[in-house]
């Protein structure tokens, strides 16, 4: 399915989630933010380029695995995105969403 974004057409799977990272930008970022009722920071950048990088290099993601990156820690990253904080950050970073999530 398609949906206009910051004023671009993307393409999105049944879940929301995009299904072409080129399609990403942090204007997109930020609206699917929005969306999630989050407001982007400084914060929230080094776990979404995190989440890109192993998305890129085919490494499955798990909050265990993003809490020991040293990106953030798990109590810092259920803070940044609270309520499912790698389903919401993974749909924001413009990734599929992890199988690790239900």
């Amino acid at each position: 399915m398609e949906a206009t974004i910051a004023g671009q057409i993307i393409d999105l799977n049944n879940e929301g989630y995009l299904t072409d990272l080129k399609q990403w930008n942090k204007e997109v970022a930020a609206q699917i933010a929005q969306e999630e009722g989050i407001e982007l920071t400084d914060g929230h950048w080094p776990v979404i380029e995190y989440l890109q990088e192993q998305y890129r290099n085919e490494v499955p993601l798990s909050i265990r695995k993003v809490g020991k990156s040293g990106v953030v820690d798990i109590k810092q990253f259920y803070a940044l995105f609270p309520g499912g904080p790698l389903k919401k950050a993974s749909r924001i970073a413009g990734i599929p969403k992890p199988a690790s999530c239900i």
